[in-house]
């Protein structure tokens, strides 16, 4: 029986879908099942899974949902233990679903939420595209590793959040009681951020699974690296995500580091012509924040894991430092 349930969110994939699905099934990884979540594409993808693949499951959404309700539609719809998540422009290694499932067997107490496969660009394999995600007090995340050697990241660490463009999350941890499933307010970016920290609130681990190996194309959804619709929609989340999951002191606490890295980011995507897509995403972030939705998301502070929440704060000051090492 299977004990992982692949989940592939797609929307307009045509140019990468048939590809990522040979090397899942073209290697050591078919003993899976796969659940493709078609978020209502035009350009064919889903008709030719339909034809060449029968033995994917599909999910067939009327409109464009986003990341985030289309991961959990297929997370809800998984019977397996595990569930990993994959984006559709990848390829994968052969031995990439065993040595993911690896890392969550070894852990006897339950306590690895989820664990990240190394990243690999898929034009240029002599750089690494993510291995591994942290955060840092700028209220920044960023992939370990970008653009370096991918020789570099060939140990199995522990990390701040998995990237959930080809991640292992242990299911039952992804209930309403533990720590639940993506927050669809996100729509896309930074929703991997926010479900790894939430379960290290929690006091649950992620790590990353180097030997877990996936060629990635990046931005094949969104259409390149820098875009209005990602610049707007990552700045808002990065607000909702401090909002969210930091009690009110540590968010004081942060607020100098919060006020630098804000105005940091404002130079760069002003530079690159973004700067009001940036802002406006600032300020729809405060929005979303003070809403209702934003207000019922909201973490509640428990004092038992306050320990946790320390830990947590001394990694945001060491990930600066982290940040400019790679």
């Amino acid at each position: 029986m299977a004990k992982s349930t692949i989940v592939i969110p797609n929307y307009n994939g045509i140019k990468y879908i048939e590809a990522c699905l040979d090397s899942i099934y073209g290697g050591t990884t078919a003993d899976v099942e796969v659940i493709m979540v078609d978020n209502a594409s035009t350009d064919g993808s889903l008709s030719l899974v339909e034809e060449k693949f029968p033995q994917v499951r599909i999910i067939r959404n009327s409109e464009n949902t986003g990341f985030s309700v289309a991961v959990n539609q297929g997370i809800k719809a998984s019977l397996t233990p595990y569930v990993i998540l994959l984006n559709n422009d990848t390829r994968v290694d052969k031995t990439f679903v065993r040595e993911m499932e690896r890392i969550l067997d070894e852990d006897k107490k339950n306590k690895v939420f989820s664990a990240a496969a190394r990243l690999i660009s898929l034009y240029d394999k002599e750089k690494t595209d993510d291995a591994g995600d942290f955060y840092c007090a700028f209220g920044w995340a960023f992939a370990r590793g970008k653009g370096k050697d991918p020789s570099r990241y060939e140990k199995n660490v522990q990390i701040f959040a998995a990237c959930a463009g080809a991640a292992i999350y242990r299911r039952a941890l992804l209930s309403a009681e533990e720590v639940g499933l993506f927050d669809e307010e996100h729509f896309a970016y930074l929703e991997d951020i926010d479900i790894g920290y939430r379960a290290r609130i929690r006091g649950y681990r992620n790590q990353f699974a180097a030997k877990s190996v996936v060629y990635h194309a990046g931005s094949a959804t969104s259409g390149s690296r820098y875009n209005v619709f990602k610049t707007r929609l990552a700045a808002r989340n990065s607000v909702y995500l401090i909002y969210k999951n930091m009690p009110f002191l540590q968010i004081i606490l942060n607020l100098p580091f919060f006020a630098a890295g804000f105005f940091i980011k404002t130079l760069f995507f002003a530079k690159k012509g973004l700067g009001g897509a940036y802002v406006s995403g600032l300020v729809n972030g405060i929005r979303l924040s003070l809403s209702q939705n934003g207000k019922l998301h909201k973490q509640k502070f428990c004092v038992k894991r306050l320990g946790n929440y320390i830990q947590i704060q001394f990694e945001l000051w060491m990930n600066l430092f982290r940040l400019l090492n790679g």
